[in-house]
């Protein structure tokens, strides 16, 4: 198999934007990406509140934004892109994660897939291609719908560094999950390895170019993709291959990538490189050689991972998983939000949170809509938050 191109580069506020466009350019975007194609920003919001590591982060979705104008694609061809997630609001996401006024900012278009957007079948998408799924044809045997509007457009997946409950990580090849699948994905969790395999079958055939730009300017372990750890790592990473991005974000967390199945899966496939050795890093390689040791996901899970677990594949699986199937789903989509948000975030996560904003990526985060950048990234990040509180008053 041919060495596939991983973009790693060590970055800081102050560089932020710059080494965005940098790390798009090594890693070959615009060989990937053409400009006379419409390209969506594929925005992850993994919760809608501000959690460090957990969705999108603003500078993020800008530094992406700038890159491509800077370089000369059409600014009207150019949107952000959210999907519907029965536990999480991407209305209220954008919003408190600061993606909507970047979006403003800049004038591009802000799609929300489940609002007056046609989806079709996906066999009518990929004929035969359909035929090499390896379990979508039986989860959803009459066929899935995905968004006509993906067929013949770029895509920019724009993930995180972070673990997964499910995946054991989760970067750009899970980051499809939300936008190919609509609120029925649930379904595909007790297969969750495969079915991402299957959905970047579907992102090849469809998508005129594919590329990712993950943030690791936080990065969170254990029991994510919400109740994590999050810890400043300054790096930001970017590629062409999913399978590549994903497998060397898993590096710098302390896994082995080819241990995790969906990224073994898609390289024994031939849809991408998992194996670092067979990866060329451009840009910083010692940034890329950092191992965090990360504890992953598994050793100190919350009680809804742990239920969760049960339900796809321990003792809960017999009596409840069918429910989530049917007309009783709710009952597990109330449970999930019950507990993340009005148990977990206050008494746990809110003090996570304040920790974080102490550090130069929470002061940039908390200041975002009054400091202004210039060419390179943010000079000034702007005081504490309890400073700007005291300004404000």
């Amino acid at each position: 198999m041919s060495r596939s191109k991983v973009a790693v580069l060590r970055t800081s506020p102050q560089t932020y934007l710059a080494d965005v466009h940098r790390a798009m350019n090594l890693a070959g975007y615009q060989e990937i990406l053409p400009k006379s194609a419409e390209t969506g920003l594929k925005i992850n919001i993994s919760w809608h509140h501000f959690y460090p590591a957990c969705s999108t982060t603003p500078w993020q979705l800008e530094g992406v934004i700038r890159a491509l104008l800077r370089d000369g694609y059409d600014r009207e061809k150019l949107h952000g892109c959210h999907n519907r997630t029965v536990v999480v609001s991407a209305k209220k996401g954008e919003v408190l994660n600061k993606h909507l006024p970047v979006v403003r900012k800049h004038g591009i278009g802000n799609v929300h897939l489940y609002e007056n957007e046609p989806w079709i079948n996906v066999r009518e998408a990929v004929g035969d291609l359909s035929k090499d799924f390896l379990v979508l044809n039986k989860v959803y045997p009459n066929g899935f719908n995905i968004p006509k509007r993906f067929i013949g457009e770029n895509i920019i997946h724009l993930p995180t560094v972070k673990t997964h409950v499910f995946t054991t990580m989760t970067g750009a090849m899970k980051n499809a999950f939300g936008g190919l699948l609509n609120e029925r994905r649930h379904w595909t969790h007790e297969v969750i390895h495969e079915t991402l395999v299957d959905l970047l079958m579907i992102q090849k055939k469809i998508h005129s170019g594919v590329f990712a730009v993950m943030d690791g300017t936080f990065a969170g372990d254990g029991p994510g993709p919400r109740c994590m750890i999050p810890y400043v790592k300054n790096v930001i990473l970017a590629s062409a291959d999913q399978v590549a991005i994903d497998a060397i974000s898993a590096k710098l967390m302390g896994f082995d990538p080819l241990d995790i199945k969906f990224i073994r899966l898609a390289h024994d496939l031939g849809l991408g490189v998992g194996d670092p050795r067979e990866i060329e890093i451009v840009g910083d390689p010692e940034a890329a050689e950092e191992n965090w040791r990360f504890v992953g996901p598994y050793s100190k899970m919350t009680f809804a991972s742990r239920m969760q677990h049960k339900i796809y594949w321990g003792g809960l699986k017999k009596p409840l998983e069918w429910s989530l199937k049917t007309w009783l789903a709710p009952w597990a989509y109330v449970a999930s939000i019950a507990y993340h948000d009005y148990y977990w975030y206050p008494f746990v996560g809110k003090g996570r949170v304040d920790d974080a904003l102490g550090s130069e990526w929470g002061r940039l985060f908390f200041n975002y809509e009054t400091v202004t950048p210039d060419e390179n990234g943010w000079a000034d990040v702007g005081p504490m938050p309890e400073l700007a509180l005291k300004e404000a008053v």
